[in-house]
């Protein structure tokens, strides 16, 4: 069975959300990697399991547009025969594959763990309901299933390790097929479109950071985030926020962390004035440690936290800059 797995990018390599989307694919059949992009890392790639790769033409589709990326999946789904298309969980690979099922009319299941074939055109899976608080076993009857893998529950998992060797399970695939496609799209699937500009291409995403510099209501204004930016940049991290940040107009909604924003999985979380609603608590609980710098020790999100400071982030933030500075 073929199986295609639309691969986003972080920089020059595949974002981890994608690398974990691609460890799941691999138990449903030969994996078939597509990206938007002129070139892809092969090496990766094939160490993750994937046979053959599809190199969408930039001359054709510039930029992210969601119903053409769709259109295109689609057209590889039918032209490949796959019985399956996944992404990850991110706001790309969900808003891809809900217009792709709107433009095929199949069902599409959002945020998934676990997916099993059963035979025939069904899949078992096992998917997060309510912002991840609780799982839902579910059956999926459809001639391709369509559904995005949750970003913080697979794990990245290699079919084989850089070094070599025999890993167990189904043979890796030593040699990576490169197909270039041109994808057939109207007028109507360009009508939306985002064109990234060279200076906010590349980096990590707040979805795939391995590490988030979180600020909320205790920054103070949108001025208090410059120390923020500085030690995230130190970190090679990114910024993340709270709701209420984003309420009072201080940052843009995509930098929000929490159940209507972005869920974040990083290695480390540094929430900085950050009381810890449980809305905000849903999108982060996926971090592996937690550190919280907040000046009330009865705050929520110190019960959540493997470090707290009980202090001023004014003073501690620009003090840690300067010590990771002199360092």
């Amino acid at each position: 069975m073929t199986v295609l797995c639309l691969v986003e990018l972080d920089g020059a390599e595949p974002a981890d959300a994608s690398l974990r989307a691609l460890s799941l694919a691999r138990s449903l059949g030969d994996v078939n990697a597509i990206l938007f992009a002129d070139t892809g890392p092969q090496d990766t790639l094939a160490r993750y399991g994937v046979t053959d790769v599809f190199l969408i033409e930039r001359s054709t589709l510039d930029g992210y547009a969601p119903q053409a990326w769709a259109r295109t999946l689609a057209g590889l789904a039918t032209e490949t025969g796959a019985t399956a298309v996944l992404a990850a969980g991110t706001d790309r690979g969900n808003e891809v594959l809900a217009h792709l099922g709107a433009i095929t009319g199949l069902p599409m299941a959002a945020n998934c763990t676990l997916v099993t074939p059963d035979g025939g055109k069904t899949h078992r899976l096992v998917r997060h309901r309510w912002a991840g608080l609780l799982l839902e076993d579910a059956v999926m009857e459809a001639p391709v299933a369509l559904f995005t893998v949750a970003t913080d529950s697979v794990a990245n998992v290699p079919a084989a390790p850089p070094s070599g060797g025999t890993p167990p399970g189904p043979p890796v695939p030593t040699d990576v097929q490169i197909h270039v496609h041109k994808p057939e799209l109207t007028e109507a699937d360009l009508r939306v479109r985002a064109v990234e500009s060279p200076a906010g291409a590349g980096g990590a995403s707040l979805a795939t950071a391995r590490v988030v510099v979180g600020g909320g209501r205790g920054v103070g204004g949108p001025d208090g985030f410059a120390p923020l930016e500085e030690l995230a940049d130190l970190l090679g991290g990114v910024v993340g926020v709270s709701r209420v940040v984003t309420s009072e107009g201080w940052r843009p909604h995509k930098q929000q962390v929490g159940q209507t924003g972005t869920k974040i999985t990083p290695e480390l979380y540094l929430a900085c004035g950050i009381s810890g609603a449980i809305q905000h608590i849903a999108g982060c609980a996926g971090a592996k440690h937690i550190i919280a710098i907040n000046t009330d020790p009865g705050a929520p999100i110190l019960a959540h936290a493997d470090y707290a400071v009980i202090g001023d982030l004014h003073q501690v933030i620009p003090a840690l800059v300067e010590a990771l500075r002199s360092r």
